[in-house]
């Protein structure tokens, strides 16, 4: 068996290549248990995080098209019993020295609406949790539209507003890994609003009188504090991992974990080895002389047309991962040893799945794609966790506070 796979280190743009010929050992990896199967097409699978759209945007073709690289299609995600998702776009930092992020954030929400549309046989835009219900009970896979990269509000309420209007019920608080003006990035370097700033509260108090969802994923330590006490609703790390497995900013230190949860959160696991497995991470940052949040390069570019600079963000799309020596990559088994650990700190019901897709992992030894999501059951089954809890963290929780934000009223 073939398989042409390009992998590139995460928001770096140096690129690597994986092997074409998978492994024996990958061939075993994949296979699941006809009992995890089963449990997996019987559960509702809603991932918290998945770039969907970029490739797309940036290179051409459609999602609805089996590609021969990169981790997400829809036809990967129906083969991996995927049943929702939020369906995330990236506005990169590409576009923030020249303030044409807003215009970006708009292109892009163009370019979902349009890929849905095209391929409505098999997936459809949720607005609430019964949406999701609805498009799952018809075989079709619920698109939540989400924001990562939110830069270009400036903290303005009246742009979150139009972006509802335009469907849109997931924002990221911060401005990805550069500094905003009103809430602070974990990995920007400086932290100028102390957390939040009195627009980065506004923006709270907006996303919760409309029923938007707060993904505080990115944000510093502060700002997601700040948050979750300024929040009438529970907010969601959508894509994260435990600062106790690995100590980088981007991951959630064990105290902030337990205030996010009791006040009814989400954590979402994202399924990257650079997250969850310190020799990964050390072996990538190596390669590519920086870690996977460093943008100080941008701030160096001539000024630029937005034309040309998707010339430039269009290269590291998509963003698959670096190939990271089989020896030194977390098995299946080893990812969900970290989820539990979460389960251990706060319980089985603030727990999710948040893979990132598309945006940057490098998976588990053994998974490839979105496909492989059945792989995560069989392990979890494997660990000794009841179908109940199973399907909890494949879907349950996260449906649940999406329920509570968007269905208030």
């Amino acid at each position: 068996m073939r398989r042409s796979q390009q992998s590139g280190v995460a928001r770096w743009g140096r690129r690597f290549r994986l092997p074409a010929l998978l492994t024996p050992l990958l061939l075993l990896a994949a296979q699941v248990s006809d009992r995890a199967r089963a449990l997996h097409d019987n559960s509702l699978v809603f991932d918290a995080h998945i770039h969907a759209i970029e490739r797309e945007f940036y290179h051409g073709g459609d999602i609805g098209q089996r590609k021969p690289d990169g981790q997400f299609d829809l036809s990967r995600a129906r083969d991996g019993g995927l049943g929702a998702m939020f369906f995330s776009f990236y506005v990169t930092e590409d576009y923030y020295p020249a303030r044409l992020e807003t215009k970006q954030a708009l292109r892009l929400i163009d370019a979902c609406i349009q890929q849905i549309r095209s391929n409505s046989a098999t997936i459809e835009i949720a607005l609430s949790a019964t949406d999701i219900e609805r498009i799952h009970t018809a075989k079709k896979i619920a698109a939540v539209l989400d924001i990562e990269g939110s830069f270009d509000l400036d903290g303005d309420p009246a742009v979150m507003r139009d972006f509802y209007r335009l469907g849109l019920r997931s924002m990221q608080l911060s401005a990805h890994n550069w500094q905003s003006n009103y809430a602070d990035s974990c990995c920007a370097g400086t932290f100028n609003n102390h957390g939040l700033n009195d627009r980065g509260r506004a923006w709270i108090h907006e996303a919760n009188r409309l029923g938007m969802v707060i993904n505080v994923s990115h944000a510093s330590d502060d700002a997601i504090s700040q948050a979750i006490d300024i929040s009438t609703d529970p907010v969601i790390a959508t894509h994260h991992g435990l600062r106790q497995v690995n100590d980088i900013p981007r991951n959630i230190p064990d105290w902030l974990l337990k205030k996010l949860a009791a006040k009814g959160g989400v954590i979402g696991f994202q399924i990257g080895n650079e997250f969850h497995n310190r020799k990964v991470f050390d072996w990538v940052t190596a390669h590519a002389g920086k870690p996977f949040w460093d943008t100080k390069a941008i701030h160096d570019r001539p000024p630029m047309t937005i034309f040309d600079i998707d010339q430039l963000a269009g290269k590291g799309f998509p963003m698959v991962g670096a190939a990271a020596p089989d020896d030194i990559k977390l098995t299946v088994d080893g990812w969900v040893a970290v989820v539990d650990r979460a389960i251990q700190l706060v319980g089985e019901d603030h727990v999710a799945l948040g893979t990132d897709f598309d945006g940057g992992p490098t998976p588990p030894r053994g998974m490839r794609d979105v496909s492989d999501l059945p792989q995560i059951t069989d392990a979890m089954l494997r660990r000794g966790y009841s179908g109940e809890r199973i399907q909890k963290f494949l879907g349950a929780n996260l449906l649940r506070v999406f329920r509570q934000i968007t269905e208030k009223r």
